[in-house]
């Protein structure tokens, strides 16, 4: 049985979990949230708003326990909400002390834990040894910036216990947030690692000129990359058309708030892989689950053409533009 007010805690100070925080608060629920620098921990208490991230949105110091110290953090709360970079999370995880077999996670990450090659939801079952029943994942389609600027969003949440995840729902919706429930912990995990790969992608292509009729292309072989990629590592009944997956991928393709997108678009003008990472200003998850999609496939051997252009841009230094004369003659 779930505690009836139970205490949620957000860890990570970057615009999803900004957004998250503000979600949660302005249900009139108090949320201890994890920052890193004490500066940004005096400032949100003072100002009533992230300096760095989503600074246009209101929070409410009065419901906020802001702490640079993660345990303390972790060990108020039941529920722990994660939402800091895959690249980083690893080493946040190793400094917990705290017995997290007791609290029920949420990953809000989306890509996978790079030094274990596993999503967050197997990397917390197998290495800290949490009961996948207590794992859980938010996905959108949903962009931290809408959320500040209070524009209709909608989120899955995704856990095996149904009464978990019906709990989080609630937790989370809003009069500018819906929410739906999904048992598909392991293809929510997949579908928000894949798809930043897929908008990076699909900003390539848009810094390359690649129009609108290509880029539709691109985006409905990504789908069924996906799809294939998505069956072949957890076999189960599900729907690759609904908006966890297939409306995650639009939305992370096309919009202007989409940071892997922006790092693809400024590779498709010219800039150098390195010097396009250094110009964000923000992690781009996709370059990283590029790598991760490549080293997992190796054992499920899936065709995935347009994650292999993306490995030989990002990571083996090939020319994007005859890369993607290349794929072109593999999509249809």
């Amino acid at each position: 049985m779930l505690k009836q007010r139970l205490k949620i805690a957000v860890l990570g100070g970057g615009s999803w979990g900004t957004a998250l925080v503000k979600i949660i608060s302005e249900n009139k629920r108090t949320v201890h949230w994890y920052i890193r620098k004490q500066a940004d921990c005096d400032y949100i208490k003072k100002h009533q708003h992230n300096p760095r991230y989503l600074s246009g949105a209101a929070l409410n110091p009065k419901r906020l326990r802001i702490s640079t110290d993660s345990n303390a953090v972790v060990a108020a709360a039941d529920v722990i909400i994660l939402a800091i970079p895959s690249a980083f999370l690893k080493e946040e995880l190793d400094r917990l002390t705290v017995d997290l077999r007791q609290k029920i996670i949420f990953s809000a990450v989306k890509g996978v834990i790079p030094e274990s090659m596993l999503t967050v939801g197997e990397h917390l079952h197998k290495n800290h040894h949490i009961p996948l029943e207590q794992i859980g994942v938010i996905t959108g389609p949903c962009h931290a910036e809408e959320v500040a600027l209070e524009r209709l969003s909608y989120l899955t949440i995704a856990c095996m216990d149904r009464t978990i995840a019906l709990t989080m729902a609630t937790v989370l919706k809003s009069t500018y947030i819906r929410t739906k429930i999904s048992n598909d912990i392991i293809g929510a995990e997949y579908a928000a690692m894949l798809k930043n790969i897929y908008a990076i992608a699909a900003g390539v292509a848009h810094g390359l000129g690649y129009g609108d009729n290509f880029q539709s292309v691109l985006m409905s072989n990504a789908i069924r990359e996906m799809k294939r990629f998505i069956k072949d590592v957890y076999k189960m009944k599900r729907n690759i058309n609904n908006s966890a997956y297939l409306g995650d991928l639009l939305v992370t393709g096309y919009s202007t708030f989409s940071r892997n997108r922006s790092l693809g678009n400024m590779i498709g003008k010219g800039y150098s892989v390195r010097a396009a990472l250094l110009e964000m200003n923000m992690i781009a998850e996709g370059y990283y689950a590029t790598q991760s999609a490549v080293l997992i496939n190796k054992k499920y051997k899936t065709r995935i053409p347009i994650i292999n252009a993306m490995y030989g841009i990002l990571y083996e230094g090939k020319n994007a533009a005859r890369v993607f004369a290349k794929l072109t003659k593999k999509l249809n």
